[in-house]
């Protein structure tokens, strides 16, 4: 039998769970100040670069506002969309998430943004998706870059329609991670891009007409036609089961 070594915890590392709970238990509410530089070193026991690396950490988070020294201690911000977009970028990047998970987690975003954009959507949502798709016609001489920037403006456009936005501020994350993984094997392929825009007019019409169940389902089904290659064997039954 063989353990695993022990990871040793730095102090600051405990100061900033314990603030972070504080926070996430409402003790600690945005406009809230925490106690000074001085009064956090007696309340933890701890040296005052501990308490700084701690409110460094803490800042770099999104959660506290801090200047080093400042009598009435670091503020407790309040959330924010940018905040949340790093806290997920930062979560789907690490490496326990396999490109199969990725792909399946748009999956499931992509369908539920159609589903609601197509009950929810306005007029000038529904010109912004007709305004990208022509986008994608016109740069698909252009090359892969040019068209999937007009790709990304079309599922953009989507996700606000939806007027959800965690679904915004996710698909926005989970889609750069992913494009990013399958860069390097990415090529123009005119057939594919022509392929790609009739998607997109299917999507845009299914959306038009508010027929949720049919735009929910054309994602779910491109989605995985588009990125099965990229995903391993062994992870693609998962993929599949949202298919059924």
């Amino acid at each position: 039998m063989r353990f695993e070594p022990v990871r040793t915890v730095r102090a600051y590392e405990r100061i900033v769970e314990q603030i972070e709970e504080a926070v996430e238990r409402g003790d600690l509410r945005p406009g809230e100040r925490l106690p000074s530089e001085r009064e956090l070193m007696v309340q933890f026991s701890v040296s005052r670069s501990t308490v700084r690396e701690a409110l460094r950490v803490l800042q770099a988070r999104g959660l506290v506002r801090s200047r080093p020294g400042d009598p009435n201690g670091a503020e407790v911000q309040p959330f924010t969309p940018a905040a949340l977009h790093k806290s997920m970028t930062t979560l789907a990047r690490v490496d326990e998430l396999s490109i199969g998970e990725l792909v399946q987690f748009r999956m499931v975003l992509d369908s539920a943004a159609n589903l609601l954009a197509a009950r929810l959507k306005t007029p000038e949502q529904l010109a912004e998706m007709e305004a990208a798709i022509a986008a994608m016609r016109a740069s698909a001489d252009q090359g892969y870059e040019t068209f999937s920037a007009a790709d990304v403006a079309f599922h953009d456009a989507v996700a606000r329609a939806s007027g959800n936005k965690l679904i915004e501020i996710c698909n926005d994350v989970v889609r750069s991670i992913v494009l990013n993984l399958v860069a390097g094997k990415l090529a123009d392929a005119p057939e594919l891009m022509e392929r790609s825009v009739r998607h997109h007019e299917e999507v845009l019409e299914a959306v038009r007409q508010g027929d949720g169940q049919s735009a929910a389902r054309l994602a779910r089904q491109t989605m995985y036609d588009y990125y099965e290659t990229y995903v391993p064997e062994a992870q693609r039954d998962a993929l599949r089961a949202l298919l059924e």
